[in-house]
């Protein structure tokens, strides 16, 4: 299997690329497909599969002061995450602060970090955001700030940041900007994010999915893991619509 990686600009990089359609089939069923925020690629370095330890944070309660409904499906992801990945930590809900996040990710030598709750991506930094499950906002500049720090006291890198549940702001043009801008800040070595809002329950199954090939030895990169989980939505008549696969990009090293 083949993997496209493109460098977008302007307002193409708000096209789901994965979901273009050539009358019969659509791209990802062809390919898998990573996007650069630049034009200097990471070295390839292929993932150890047999030292995933992963550090998932979520949130599935509502925060009616923030306007935020809550993501009940945000649990069943974390439990396929840890059915699927034997050394996982969880910080969910009232454990899920911006200090237990920065606590977890630097005492621990995490590979994936996984967080599952409300967010936007926008080309402003302070419009750049997760929530985390008390409420507070945790900016691209924290979160990078945290991600780096990591990786001056530990000696591997994060692997894979993967930002689940989140979605860019619909009336910012360049709000993949800051979605680029977060897989740079944050020193790991690939991210994926959603260029816009993720249905809650098509989030979960996918993600499960994504995990399963990602610890397949059969399975050769992050890219293709992630094709193949699209590509399990989209034999599901219930997420067979791009609408639910196709928001997911994978931004940096393919591998």
């Amino acid at each position: 299997m083949k993997n496209l990686v493109f460098v977008l600009d302007g307002p193409l990089r708000n096209i789901p690329i994965s979901a273009l359609y050539d009358g019969k089939q659509f791209l990802i069923e062809k390919y898998a497909i990573s996007t650069s925020p630049g034009l200097q690629l990471l070295g390839p370095k292929p993932l150890d599969r047999q030292a995933l330890p992963t550090l998932v944070a979520g949130s599935t309660d509502p925060m009616p002061d923030l306007g935020l409904k809550s993501l009940p499906k945000v649990l069943v992801e974390i439990k396929k995450i840890a059915a699927t990945l034997a050394k996982t930590d969880i910080l969910l809900n009232q454990a899920f602060t911006r200090d237990s996040l920065q606590r977890s990710i630097l005492g621990k030598p995490a590979r994936i970090v996984h967080i599952a709750t409300h967010g936007q991506f926008s080309s402003q930094a302070n419009q750049t955001y997760i929530v985390s499950g008390i409420g507070d906002r945790i900016n691209i500049n924290q979160l990078g700030d945290i991600l780096n720090n990591r990786d001056q006291a530990q000696s591997q890198p994060i692997e894979l940041l993967f930002l689940s549940a989140c979605q860019t702001l619909k009336s910012d043009p360049q709000a993949a900007l800051g979605m680029a801008g977060m897989a740079v800040q944050s020193g790991a070595r690939s991210t994926i994010a959603s260029l816009w809002y993720a249905d809650d329950e098509a989030s979960a199954e996918l993600v499960g999915k994504f995990y399963e090939h990602l610890i397949d030895p059969k399975v050769a990169t992050k890219a293709e893991a992630l094709r193949l989980a699209q590509l399990d939505l989209i034999n599901n008549p219930r997420f067979n619509l791009p609408v639910y696969w196709a928001p997911y990009v994978l931004l940096g090293n393919w591998l």
